[in-house]
């Protein structure tokens, strides 16, 4: 089978892995981010690499629809197109050049959480359980059939990083079952309840703006959904941008009288944090300028 991946991401890698290890497979071109445009993710991966190792050839798109792009991937022949790890919506011209069909991943068990920035929300939503699915590519937004799914627990003090990890081995274990169904001839196929169906909207860097009036619990959700490899939670300290990693709500802030945002503590590189509901200890957090000698001040989301 011919195949053609567009994607730019850790779900790419993994595709373009699994790809290149599989029998009956040749992937002949990777579609990617051209470097200028590299800041559009945060978790953004340099297929150069696993493409030479493919053996494909490395096609820079920075629109998928373009005339120039529906042109250099037609000219691939390709049976499968694998649209994973790409926040563009391809149009019908593009579904068509596939002989037998596009696949994309979301990293969310469709059809809940379609749309953007699933994994953040998955955490800010406090899901009990998720999944990672590879999906039949339709004219709407994530709602084409159900290729294949896999369903995981999710810890409760899941984070960003361990999610994506999950995400990612879901997605390597399937694609090593669907990948020889494919060259077998066999195409999956379960249709999506549009009564299940949510939608999650986009994020941004600044969705990551603590508000220390927000409970305790409530920011430290925040901080697991926004962290590495995403931008991260972030404040205010004495008109300076401190970034936090890590933090764990603690018990005994009924007893303390502070503004929310008050630094109560300092010690071992941990500052314990007034919210509005409970004491927070940030466990891990950088200041870009460095760490100053007092951090006495009170915080400002």
């Amino acid at each position: 089978m011919r195949a053609v991946v567009i994607g730019a991401v850790g779900s790419t890698q993994v595709l373009v892995e699994e790809l290149t290890a599989a029998a009956d497979w040749d992937l002949t071109m990777v579609g990617t981010l051209p470097p200028e445009l590299h800041g559009r993710h945060s978790d953004l991966v340099d297929m150069a690499p696993f493409a030479e190792r493919a053996g494909a050839q490395l096609f820079a798109i920075a629109r998928t629809n373009d005339a120039d792009v529906l042109e250099r991937v037609r000219a691939e022949r390709p049976d499968y197109v694998f649209v994973v790890g790409w926040s563009q919506i391809v149009g019908p011209e593009f579904l068509s050049i596939a002989a037998k069909g596009a696949i994309g991943y979301h990293p969310a068990p469709l059809p809940r959480l379609r749309g953007r920035a699933a994994i953040p929300w998955t955490i800010l939503l406090d899901e009990p359980i998720s999944a990672s699915s590879l999906f039949w590519i339709a004219e709407g937004t994530d709602d084409g059939d159900i290729l294949a799914q896999q369903y995981f627990h999710l810890a409760r003090d899941e984070t960003a990083q361990g999610l994506y990890d999950k995400h990612m081995d879901a997605l390597r274990a399937m694609l090593r079952t669907v990948l020889p169904r494919l060259a077998s001839g066999e195409q999956p196929r379960a249709v999506q309840d549009e009564r299940y169906a949510t939608w999650a909207t986009k994020r941004t860097p600044a969705d990551g703006l603590i508000d220390w009036r927000d409970p305790a619990v409530a920011i430290d959700r925040l901080v697991r959904a926004v962290g590495r490899p995403y931008p991260g939670a972030f404040t205010h300290v004495s008109g300076r941008k401190l970034t936090v990693w890590a933090t764990r709500p603690v018990g005994g802030g009924e007893r303390h009288h502070a503004i929310p945002g008050q630094i109560m503590a300092s010690r071992d590189g941990i500052l314990t944090v007034q919210t509005g509901a409970g004491l927070l200890e940030l466990t891990d957090w950088e200041l870009a300028e460095g760490k100053p000698p007092a951090l006495h001040a009170v915080l400002k989301g």
